[in-house]
């Protein structure tokens, strides 16, 4: 699924592209994907509060055809980053990091 206002990415067939997709809670019922291809960008972005309740992040590279749940690595990531700055984990990533660590 994409952001509603934000055009589609082509990726042209064969192309050697990882992408990461989001797996965000709006609430109980609905569940949106939010595809970014940029890993750092991404974390980035969770850690900014840029999604409501994460709950998996999957990449998947559009050339060698394969599929990985990284949420264990990434909610790993953002426990390191706020380690590093000194902050607290903010609340609203607090389920996810939990789930995965």
């Amino acid at each position: 699924m994409l952001e509603a206002g934000v055009p589609a990415q082509v990726v042209p067939y064969g192309a050697d592209q990882t992408l990461f997709v989001v797996i965000d809670r709006l609430d109980k019922a609905t569940e949106i994907r939010i595809e970014r291809s940029d890993l750092d960008a991404t974390i980035g972005e969770l850690v900014a509060g840029c999604f409501n309740d994460p709950i998996q992040v999957i990449s998947f590279n559009t050339l060698e055809h394969w599929m990985k749940d990284i949420s264990t690595d990434v909610a790993g990531e953002i426990r390191a980053r706020c380690d590093i700055d000194g902050v607290r984990l903010p609340d609203y990533l607090s389920d996810f990091v939990e789930s995965y660590s």
